[in-house]
């Protein structure tokens, strides 16, 4: 079943109560394509980091240029679970990017140093709202993978991933286009695979496009499991919200949604060998503001902490954590 709530709905309801690759030859990539690319290596991977260079313009690519919608759907196959703290922490942080809009103190500010050039150029803005959440208990007929690395309740295919975004956007009469993502976070002990790259084993997360055949429109999707589920893989270290699964998860989130922002259908910025702006700072965390050891902080978001990996500045020929 489907259950969509708004983001004043779900605040109120606490009240009672996230090939390109890293691979070295050749990345994980596939530049203007629909499916998976801009994964996150988990620590278990043996893929190499930072790719090669300053991110390069394919001209004609497209970015996402005005205000960005972003969607939460928590799908839970085969009894999967996650707790409200998972949930609630995770929507916090799309609210406060959302409201943190126009901020020049975090790493979605390293975005609006590029660009589209599809007839005119258009500079990237940061301006997010959150659309809120959603939840999904509906299982699959069967088990998409059969990696059992990411979870032994069963396993979700690229294929089921995309499937299930687009039966969420129907059910729920939503949007579709460049101005809208679908995250989708698995449930805990839910394992995941993009042909023979899976969670846990090679990656931590990644986004991706497809086209709806019923109206022609490009649909965003991330697809996030549970990184809880193996902290030695993914995990992000620092657990500024005392939520390891949910810190943790919030951190690949970034990576995704940055790279969304600045290379939505895989044609536009990456460097020469196929890293995104995500890519190339993975696990690179900088100097951390605040905070005790396994609760340090290096970005402060509409006030709230978190612990993120730097995004690659063009400006900086580096990886920063704003601009």
């Amino acid at each position: 079943m489907y259950r969509i709530l708004s983001p004043l709905a779900f605040l109120a309801a606490i009240v009672f109560c996230t090939m390109p690759s890293h691979a070295a030859t050749p990345p994980w990539r596939p530049v203007n394509a629909s499916g998976p690319h801009g994964i996150v290596p988990s620590h278990a991977s043996p893929f190499a980091r930072s790719g090669s260079g300053n991110l390069v313009y394919h001209s004609g690519g497209s970015v996402q240029t005005g205000t960005k919608t972003t969607y939460a759907i928590y799908w839970n196959p085969w009894g999967a679970t996650d707790d409200a703290s998972y949930q609630s922490t995770i929507n916090t942080y799309f609210s406060n990017v959302a409201a943190a809009s126009g901020a020049a103190s975090n790493v979605y500010d390293v975005d609006t140093q590029y660009y589209q050039n599809i007839g005119s150029t258009a500079y990237i803005t940061y301006a997010e709202t959150s659309a809120g959440s959603g939840t999904d208990t509906t299982t699959p007929s069967s088990s998409g993978c059969s990696s059992t690395a990411g979870g032994t309740l069963g396993c979700v295919s690229d294929a089921q991933m995309q499937q299930e975004v687009l039966n969420y956007v129907h059910a729920n009469n939503l949007p579709e286009g460049l101005g809208h993502e679908y995250f989708v976070f698995l449930g805990n002990g839910v394992s995941t695979c993009s042909g023979s790259s899976c969670f846990v084993s090679q990656f931590c997360a990644y986004h991706g496009s497809f086209t709806d055949s019923s109206t022609g429109q490009t649909v965003l999707y991330a697809n996030m499991p549970y990184a809880g589920y193996s902290l030695s893989a993914c995990g992000s270290g620092q657990y500024p919200n005392g939520d390891s699964a949910a810190d943790s998860t919030i951190n690949v989130t970034s990576h995704e949604a940055n790279e969304t922002i600045t290379d939505p259908l895989g044609n536009a910025w990456y460097d020469r060998t196929g890293y995104e702006i995500g890519d190339k700072c993975a696990w690179n965390f900088g100097t951390a503001l605040g905070g005790v050891s396994g609760k340090e902080y290096n970005q402060v978001i509409n006030g709230h902490d978190y612990y993120l990996q730097q995004e690659w500045s063009n400006k900086n020929s580096g990886c920063v954590l704003h601009m």
